[in-house]
């Protein structure tokens, strides 16, 4: 069923199972097999001196004509992206993949020494096509001298993913960073069933054995086989947003499953892509393996975030309950040892024994952290949105009350001062940081800890002067909390400028080598996704309950933007912003839904296409806002317009 747009367009109103695509594998991806399943060119072959991850490699010598290539027959029907790890002496290299012999994709290899990740994205297929995979050597200037060899490894399938949402706006620079940020984001996406390697790490390039990989996507470092709690729960809505709600659910669910008593309830680190097996590189027993306070604290309000998304009930049965439930009780009572005041501890004595914060680069001591204790705030807020879905608002208002207990502490005993003097941790001693300390700095406003006010614009002001200046992180996946955290506060041309920013920095070598360029690291991609729909357009859904709200958080300069196909549920919106003073919604789904509208500022004039609404006039962080709420009906289109203030 559906119904046809004022453009012409259709809008599905039917909340269909999704299918996956059918099983496809590339043989000897790594090459680890010799010459098995591809065939050599003259000037070709497998070598062993620049292997990205393994012991082997393919290598083409510079010239025009030398190729490595490799058919697959589908088995069905089915979309995939087909990524490589490539590195070259020169220009003129290729990578192509062709249907049946017609063209169905190419990228240029591009002239760097190193690897980084090329992909051919969504290559569609039915069953009995013949896709052929070719790398190309160039041949530098014209001259086979110049030394134009192409280096291959990790060749992989992606299945495309079941949302493809698409950006149109005034400023084409937010077009083309969302259109390289969902099509880098999918190709880290496992085909499930694809046996590959587990445990491979910088000590383990080949792994110490295979099975078959879980549905799931990568979530960490590129030259390690598994997904990490940090890097998963910082990528969870971008997945969403991209429709990659099997592999939320298997990576969360894994997560949740390994926070038991032995682990004193902290979720094992990171896990190989089977979603069974703990990376061996983070975990050597029961009492020793990675692990850091915010961590099961985010994975409690991500899981609330993936069901408001999915409103898939797993994230409120009884076992993904069970972890949340722990994490907010059990976990803080067993870490509140050392300052007991109701705030999860570390150890102070590093990551395999239990860290405060994130920030591992610090080399301080630390007993509680501004990251860990926002975190904690957070899930308990999480917490409470669960325990209600469940039915049970008793234990919702526990929660509630506890957050705000927690949020009280905050303000009254544990934070001092304002800007650089700002408290942001304690250390072993009992004694109060100040100054910079990455994550435990800007996590405190990007989890909303902070109160409103002048302490929190002041400290807001010295994040993004440090983060300019002296305090830049060397490492990109830390600038992109940055974003989150301006928009979290409405301060939308900051966000902004740090979206740009981490963009214009994809194609800098990232300062681990094996992770190739910028760009490559995951979570770039993913959370450039997140911040496009949740931050610039304000974009919050509630599946279970039928609910949307949204908010403009376009700067000046952007003058529209519109995101067609958000996955909600299993359906779709499709929402506009003309400023921040006009907002159009498309309900895609089989249900009316409740959309709250806000736009900054006190406005008396609203203007609607026609159907009844009702306004209220609310503060949110600090600043008062107008909030229209309509009803839209399956395949109808709403617009609410309010007179600038």
């Amino acid at each position: 069923m559906s119904t046809e747009r004022e453009d012409g367009s259709l809008v599905s109103l039917r909340n269909d199972p999704y299918v996956g695509p059918s099983f496809l594998a590339v043989a000897n991806p790594g090459f680890e097999q010799g010459r098995e399943g591809w065939v050599w060119d003259d000037g070709t072959g497998v070598a062993t001196g620049h292997p990205h991850t393994g012991g082997s490699h393919a290598r083409l010598d510079a010239g025009r004509g030398r190729q490595v290539r490799q058919v697959v027959t589908a088995t069905g029907k089915g979309t995939y992206d087909v990524s490589a790890w490539i590195a070259a002496g020169g220009p003129g290299g290729a990578f192509l993949v062709r249907v049946n012999g017609a063209p169905a994709g190419e990228v240029a290899v591009a002239n760097r020494s190193f690897y980084s990740r090329h992909t051919v994205s969504r290559v569609a297929l039915r069953k009995g096509d013949r896709m052929e995979i070719t790398f190309a050597s160039g041949d530098g200037d014209g001259d086979s001298a110049s030394g134009a060899w192409v280096d291959v490894d990790d060749v992989m399938l992606s299945p495309a993913a079941p949302a493809d949402p698409r950006v149109t706006s005034s400023e084409p620079l937010l077009v083309e960073m969302f259109e390289w940020a969902k099509r880098k984001a999918n190709s880290w996406v496992h085909l499930a069933g694809t046996v590959g390697p587990l445990n491979v790490d910088e000590r383990h390039p080949s792994g110490t054995g295979a099975a078959a990989y879980a549905p799931s996507y990568w979530a960490g470092y590129a030259h390690r086989s598994g997904y990490y709690a940090r890097d998963t729960a910082h990528q969870v809505v971008g997945a969403q947003i991209l429709g990659l709600s099997e592999e939320n659910k298997t990576m969360l669910g894994s997560f949740a499953a390994s926070a038991v008593a032995a682990h004193a309830y902290y979720p094992v680190w990171s896990f190989n892509f089977d979603a069974r097996t703990y990376l061996s590189i983070d975990y050597r027993g029961v009492d020793s393996f990675v692990r850091e306070v915010p961590a099961p604290f985010e994975l409690v309000e991500k899981a609330e975030q993936a069901y408001r998304w999915s409103g898939d009930a797993f994230y409120v049965d009884d076992a993904m309950w069970d972890f949340c439930r722990h994490a907010t009780t059990e976990f803080v009572e067993e870490h509140d040892r050392l300052k007991p005041n109701g705030v999860a501890e570390g150890t102070g004595q590093g990551i395999f024994e239990g860290s405060a914060s994130y920030n591992e680069s610090g080399g301080e001591q630390l007993v509680e952290a501004g990251d860990a204790f926002a975190s904690q705030y957070r899930a308990y807020l999480a917490a409470s949105a669960l325990a209600s879905a469940r039915g049970d608002e008793e234990q919702a208002a526990r929660y509630a009350g506890r957050a705000a207990e927690l949020r009280r502490y905050f303000h009254r005993g544990w934070v001092a001062n304002q800007g650089a003097a700002m408290t942001r941790a304690y250390s072993l001693s009992g004694a109060p940081l100040s100054g910079w300390g990455r994550e435990n700095s800007w996590f405190m406003p990007m989890k909303r800890l902070l109160l409103p006010g002048p302490r929190n614009d002041a400290y807001l002001d010295y994040i993004d002067e440090m983060a300019e200046g002296v305090g830049k992180p060397v490492n990109i996946e830390a600038i992109t909390y940055l974003p989150d955290t301006f928009f979290a506060n409405d301060r939308d041309r900051q966000a902004w400028k740090w979206m740009r920013y981490v963009y214009d920095h994809r194609n800098d070598r990232h300062p681990v080598a094996a992770q190739g360029l910028n760009g490559d690291y995951p979570e770039v991609a993913f959370t450039l996704v997140s911040q496009a729909v949740e931050g610039l357009m304000g974009f919050c859904p509630d599946a279970p309950r039928s609910r949307v709200t949204t908010r403009s958080h376009l700067p000046r300069g952007i003058d529209w933007v519109r995101i067609d196909r958000i996955p909600v549920g299993g359906a779709y919106f499709d929402l506009r912003h003309d400023g921040t003073h006009r907002s159009t919604l498309t309900n895609g789904t089989s249900t009316v839904y409740a959309w709250q509208a806000r736009f900054p500022g006190d406005h008396h004039a609203v203007r609607t296409d026609g159907r009844p609404y009702e306004t209220e006039r609310r503060t949110l962080h600090g600043n008062v806002h107008t909030c229209v709420n309509v009803w839209v009906p399956p395949g109808e289109t709403a617009v609410v317009d309010v007179a600038r203030a």
